[in-house]
């Protein structure tokens, strides 16, 4: 019964569930002390694909259960998951004596703030059916609503079942999640969340905002877990080692420079949580998380030692090698024990009265469990040191989407001859073709996220993803958008193109037009040093609003180097969080503006771009000024494309931009197939 009762605290073991029943103590929530190519690996690539999160999403999807499956659903034509037994039983528990919260929050991260997670960390798809990337749900014990952004609409009003309300973010007259708690749960109210799954940052916000209803915040365990009927285990799968051919740098020359950066800001150490910070910062992939080869992890880092925490069924003799006697490997769930025992020696430092750096993004119950009083947060020097790309792995970018361009014009090459001869296909089939023409490619490990093969209507749904048996008919007469990326050995990548198997109307082609020039107006910016994707974002907007047309997303996203396809801390977007910091030399970042009906088509044309230093007449005030290299390489459709709303400088943009798809892609085709001939056809100056 205790270890039920524990729940998502359980599975990081007796030193976490010390922890969470420490926070849960205290009767009010209080902040200052509660919780040729890079074959480099002994792990051979043949092994590393085949592990379960690279397999094909539909081989994965057969003989899993209504439950496990959840992950899997179509965005877009699948019904609302009838929600109404798993709410019960939330409440049921929320209203036991034991844990006796008003409302539980649950949002979509798990304990290392991932933005994509592990199966067995879906608890918000779990309880609300909806299957987006980003939300957060709110269940008081008379109501329940989700939280959503613009990407998410569509698919999240398909998703919900009646007994959710959906909470359309940034809209007018739609609030926070935090004010909803407010005015929508009685005052004096218990709010419970998982100190696991909230950074401190977030807990402090909403403290502040439940005070003015008198409310207060409960540390309770994740009851989600505790009514989720069989909830996946947790992933331990083989860990793939890199060497200096791939990363560029050894992990001692980054633990190095990171002791640099610990010593500059006057901190004893730091704690490594983010997966990604962890694979990049020791020269490590995984395949624990769908499409991003990390695994579960964390780090602590001082000037003396450095102790990695995996759990056992990953490490193997190869990893032991590969990381050396300088680095600790302790067990995942006893780096709660550890920080305490830091947190009791730090207090009895006469010498030095250092504090340990968390991430901004550090979970709760890692603050709770040094002390408040024994930390500093700032953004992670890893996530700066990661965002900026060495020649190496520059390099790796560049050739891995050389490669990747051959496989997406194969397919599309393919996808016209099919539909041309009558060949009825429909989304869910495209998307396994283009994975089939990626797996040829060399180095290919697997997808860097599930295709976005979306035909007419489906296009307007942004996260789109088609599922058997309730894929549509790919309809040559309708708008064709399609969005993937792949996983290579050396490097990461993410291309959308916008199609018409047969004649586009006036408004297609208009709109069409319109989602072009933004992306022309990024991919030719010059901006000085200082810069932020924030301030570059209305580039991409100015076209489509001459026209009263806009889009809701971000312009682009960084992109890790054989990681995580959203990679930050910098951006494009009207985000505020895209002002933090700027564009700089070595940084990779998407420029993909795009436009969306609902109900009729969807647009978005996507590039993957290097920031690099521009050549200018002038330097003013002495100023290095900044541009962009793209290196993706497959042609804009040109039938799509109004000709008569283009500048002479965008035509000559279009034209020069088809030469070099042609002049880089072709040595990669057969000469004589489809995907060749469909490339000689496409790149034809307008």
């Amino acid at each position: 019964m205790a270890l039920l009762r524990l729940g998502a605290a359980a599975l990081l073991g007796t030193a976490h569930r010390a922890t969470t029943a420490s926070i849960r103590a205290t009767p009010r929530f209080t902040l200052t002390r509660p919780i040729h190519l890079l074959h480099s690996s002994n792990v051979t690539q043949a092994s590393f694909l085949h592990a379960p999160q690279f397999r094909s999403a539909h081989s994965l999807t057969q003989g899993r259960s209504t439950t496990q499956n959840i992950r899997w659903m179509s965005s877009a034509a699948a019904t609302a998951t009838n929600t109404s037994d798993r709410i019960s039983k939330l409440r049921e528990l929320m209203q036991s004596p034991e844990y006796n919260v008003n409302a539980f929050v649950i949002p979509s991260e798990d304990a290392h703030q991932s933005e994509y997670v592990a199966e067995c960390d879906e608890r918000r798809a779990y309880i609300s059916g909806f299957t987006g990337s980003a939300g957060l749900a709110v269940v008081s014990l008379d109501s329940a609503a989700l939280f959503t952004d613009g990407r998410y609409f569509l698919q999240a009003s398909q998703q919900l079942d009646s007994n959710w309300t959906l909470m359309k973010s940034g809209l007018p007259d739609v609030p926070t999640w935090q004010e909803y708690l407010v005015k929508n749960i009685p005052p004096g109210s218990r709010i419970g969340i998982d100190p696991l799954v909230f950074t401190a940052a977030d807990a402090t916000k909403l403290e502040k905002e439940l005070s003015k209803s008198g409310s207060s915040l409960v540390p309770v365990p994740n009851l989600v877990d505790l009514i989720w009927t069989n909830r996946p285990s947790r992933p331990a799968h083989k860990l793939l080692t890199l060497s200096t051919t791939t990363t560029g740098r050894t992990h001692a020359e980054k633990i190095a420079q990171l002791r640099q950066e610990l010593e500059g800001k006057a901190v004893a150490g730091c704690v490594v949580s983010g997966l990604d910070e962890i694979a990049w910062l020791f020269n490590m992939r995984g395949s624990d998380v769908h499409c991003n080869p990390v695994f579960f992890g964390y780090a602590i880092v001082t000037q003396d030692t450095v102790s990695l925490y995996l759990q056992d069924k990953s490490v193997s003799k190869e990893v032991r090698e590969h990381l050396g006697n300088e680095i600790q490997i302790k067990p995942y769930e006893s780096v709660y024990e550890d920080l305490r025992v830091i947190s009791e020696k730090l207090k009895g430092d006469d010498i030095s009265k250092k504090k340990i750096l968390l991430s901004t993004r550090t979970n709760l119950a890692i603050s709770v469990a040094l002390g408040k009083e024994n930390t500093v947060e700032a953004r992670s020097p890893v996530t700066d040191a990661k965002a900026i790309k060495n020649d190496i792995e520059l390099e790796g970018m560049r050739q891995c989407h050389l490669r990747d361009a051959a496989a997406v014009i194969n397919y599309f090459a393919w996808l016209e001859d099919q539909l041309s001869t009558g060949s009825r296909l429909d989304e869910a089939d495209g998307a396994e073709q283009l994975q089939k023409f990626r797996a040829e490619q060399k180095g290919f490990v697997g997808l860097s996220f599930d295709t976005i093969s979306s035909t007419g209507p489906n296009g307007a749904i942004i996260h789109y993803k088609p599922e058997k048996p309730t894929a549509s008919t790919i309809d040559p007469k309708l708008v064709y958008l399609c969005d993937s990326g792949g996983q290579y050995l050396d490097g990461t990548t993410d291309i959308t193109r916008t199609l018409h198997f047969q004649t586009p109307t006036v408004h297609e082609k208009r709109c069409f037009t319109r989602v072009l020039q933004g992306h022309i107006a990024i991919d030719s910016a010059i901006f000085p040093n200082g810069t932020t994707g924030y301030s570059l974002d209305i580039l991409s907007r100015r076209a489509l609003w001459t026209d009263g047309l806009d889009f809701r997303h971000g312009t682009g996203h960084g992109v890790g180097a054989f990681l995580n396809v959203h990679e930050g801390p910098h951006g494009c977007g009207p985000r505020p969080a895209y002002n933090e910091m700027a564009l700089v030399p070595g940084m990779t970042l998407t420029n993909e503006p795009g436009y969306y009906e609902d109900g009729e088509f969807g647009i978005r044309i996507e590039n993957v771009l290097l920031v690099r230093k521009a050549k200018t007449k002038h330097r003013f005030g002495g100023k290095e000024y900044y541009g962009f290299e793209h290196i993706t390489f497959v042609p804009i459709q040109t039938k799509m494309i109004e000709r008569s709303l283009l500048t002479s400088a965008e035509i000559d943009w279009i034209n020069n931009y088809h030469a070099e798809c042609l002049e880089k892609v072709e040595p990669y085709l057969e000469k004589g197939s489809l995907g060749y001939e469909w490339l000689k056809r496409e790149a034809i100056p307008i």
